[in-house]
C-alpha cells in the first residue's frame, strides 16, 4: 500500500539539476526516436500509392489534427497534477481527470455528426480523393484528444520515463501501420492517417495504463471556478503557440495547388521537427517551476533550460539549412526538389518560436498570465494578417514563412518583455 502511494508523489533529489539533465536528454532521445519513425511514414512518398495530390491531403489532414488545442490541453493536467500532487488533492485530480474524459468524447460525438452532415463540402473544399481518410482522421481527432490528457497527467507527476516511451511506441505504431496499409494495401492517404491513427491510440493506452492509479481514485468535489481561473489562461496562451506552430498549412492549402503543397508539407515537416528537439527542455521544466511555486520554493532552471535552448535550437537551425535539401533528395520524389529553397526560411521561423515556448512554459507555470492576451491578439492578428499577404503577393509561398517568422518573433519579444523587461520578478 505505501508502495502504490509513494508512485504518486514526486521525489525530491538533492541534485536537481542532474535529475533535469537526464530527465530532459531521455525525453530527447524518446523525441528524436518517435519522430525519425513518424518522418520514416514521409519515404512512402517514394512509392506510386502516394503521388503528389495524396501526399497534399495526407498533410492537410495532419494539420487538421495539429490544430486540435492538443497544447493547452496537455499543459492543463501537467499543471494541475503537479498542483494536485504538491498539496495532496489526489482525489480532486481523479474527478478532473475523468469529467474531463467524458467531456472530450462528447464533443468528439457532435464534432463527428457534423462531419457526417458537410461530408461532401469538406471533401470538395479540401480536395481529398474520397472521403476515407477523413473518417479515419475524424478518430485519429479522438484518440488525439486522449493523448495530451494523459501525457499531461505522466508530465505533472515527472513519470518522464513513461512518457518518453509512449512516444517512442507512438512513432514506431505510426510508421509500421502506414507502411503496411500503403505499400501491402496501396491507400494512399488514408492508409497514412490509418498508421497515425495505430500511433496515436498506442500512445493513449500507454499514458491512460501508467496513469490509472490517480484517474481510477474515489473522485472528491473540486472547486470549478477557481479551476477554471487557473486552466482558462494556460488553454489561451498554449493556444496561441500552437496556432502559431500549426496553421501555416492550413492556411496556405486554400491558396496554393496539390503540386505546389507537397514539397511545402516535406519543408514543414523537416523544420518542425526543429521545434520538437528542443521542447523537452521546457517540458521537464515546467511541471518543476510549477511544483516549486506551489511550495514557494526556489527554481534556478529556467537560465539552463534557455542557454540550452538557444544553442540547440540555433544550431539546429543552421544544420538543416545546410543539410536539408540533401535529406530532400534522400526522402522524396525529384519533383519534391522545390522543398529545399523553403527549409532556410522554415527553420528561421521555427528558432524564435522555440524560445518563446521556453518563456511561456515558465511564465504560465509561476502564474503570471498578464502576457496572455497579448499572445491572444499576436496569434489574432497574424490570422488575419497571413490571408492579406497571401492576397497581396499571390503565387510566393515563402511569404507564408516570412509572415510567420516575423510573428514568431514579436511572440518572443513579447514573453521576453513579460520575463525580463516588465517586472524583473523571477522566483
Amino acid at each position: 500500500m505505501s508502495t502504490a502511494k509513494t508512485e504518486t508523489i514526486p521525489t525530491v533529489d538533492h541534485k536537481p539539476h542532474a535529475v533535469f539533465f537526464r530527465q530532459s536528454g531521455w525525453l530527447m532521445i524518446a523525441t528524436i526516436a518517435g519522430g525519425a519513425m513518424t518522418f520514416g511514414v514521409h519515404f512512402l512518398t517514394k512509392s506510386d500509392s502516394v503521388p503528389k495530390s495524396q501526399y497534399a491531403a495526407f498533410g492537410t489532414l495532419l494539420m487538421v489534427v495539429a490544430c486540435l488545442p492538443t497544447m493547452p490541453l496537455q499543459m492543463v493536467f501537467a499543471q494541475q497534477s503537479a498542483l494536485a500532487l504538491a498539496t495532496g488533492r489526489e482525489r480532486q485530480l481523479a474527478g478532473m481527470i475523468r469529467l474531463a474524459w467524458l467531456w472530450t468524447f462528447i464533443v468528439w460525438l457532435f464534432g463527428a455528426a457534423s462531419v457526417f452532415v458537410f461530408q461532401k463540402q469538406i471533401v470538395a473544399g479540401w480536395h481529398l480523393p474520397d472521403a476515407a481518410a477523413l473518417w479515419v482522421t475524424l478518430l485519429l481527432l479522438l484518440f488525439s484528444l486522449w493523448v495530451p490528457l494523459f501525457s499531461g497527467v505522466l508530465q505533472g507527476r515527472q513519470d518522464f520515463f513513461w512518457l518518453g516511451w509512449s512516444t517512442i511506441l507512438g512513432g514506431v505504431g505510426r510508421f509500421a501501420g502506414a507502411v503496411f496499409l500503403v505499400l501491402a494495401l496501396s491507400l494512399g492517404s488514408a492508409g497514412m492517417m490509418a498508421g497515425a491513427l495505430m500511433g496515436v491510440g498506442l500512445s493513449a493506452a500507454v499514458a491512460i495504463w501508467r496513469t490509472r492509479d490517480l484517474w481510477s481514485l474515489a473522485a472528491e468535489r473540486f472547486d470549478g471556478k477557481n479551476l477554471l481561473r487557473q486552466v482558462l489562461p494556460l488553454v489561451f496562451g498554449f493556444g496561441a503557440c500552437q496556432f502559431m506552430f500549426t496553421s501555416d498549412t492550413m492556411f496556405a492549402k486554400a491558396y496554393f495547388s496539390d503540386d505546389e503543397i507537397a514539397p511545402y508539407v516535406a519543408a514543414g515537416t523537416l523544420s518542425r521537427a526543429l521545434l520538437w528537439l528542443v521542447m523537452p527542455l521546457a517540458a521537464v521544466m515546467f511541471p518543476k517551476i510549477v511544483h516549486a511555486s506551489a511550495r514557494s520554493e526556489k527554481s534556478n532552471l529556467f537560465g539552463i533550460v534557455v542557454l540550452g535552448t538557444a544553442v540547440l535550437a540555433i544550431c539546429g537551425g543552421l544544420g538543416l539549412w545546410l543539410v536539408g535539401p540533401l535529406a530532400i533528395k534522400i526522402v522524396y520524389k525529384s519533383t519534391y526538389l522545390g522543398a529545399a529553397t523553403l527549409i532556410p526560411w522554415y527553420a528561421g521561423a521555427m528558432v524564435p518560436l522555440a524560445m518563446a515556448n521556453v518563456l511561456v512554459n515558465d511564465l504560465l507555470a509561476r502564474a503570471r498570465f498578464s502576457v496572455v492576451p497579448w499572445m491572444v491578439l499576436l496569434a489574432a492578428a497574424y490570422g488575419f494578417t497571413l490571408p492579406a499577404m497571401l492576397n497581396h503577393f499571390p503565387g510566393r509561398l515563402e511569404v507564408v514563412l516570412q509572415t510567420l517568422g516575423a510573428f514568431n518573433l514579436l511572440l518572443f519579444l513579447v514573453c521576453a518583455w513579460f520575463t525580463w523587461g516588465k517586472t524583473g520578478d523571477r522566483r
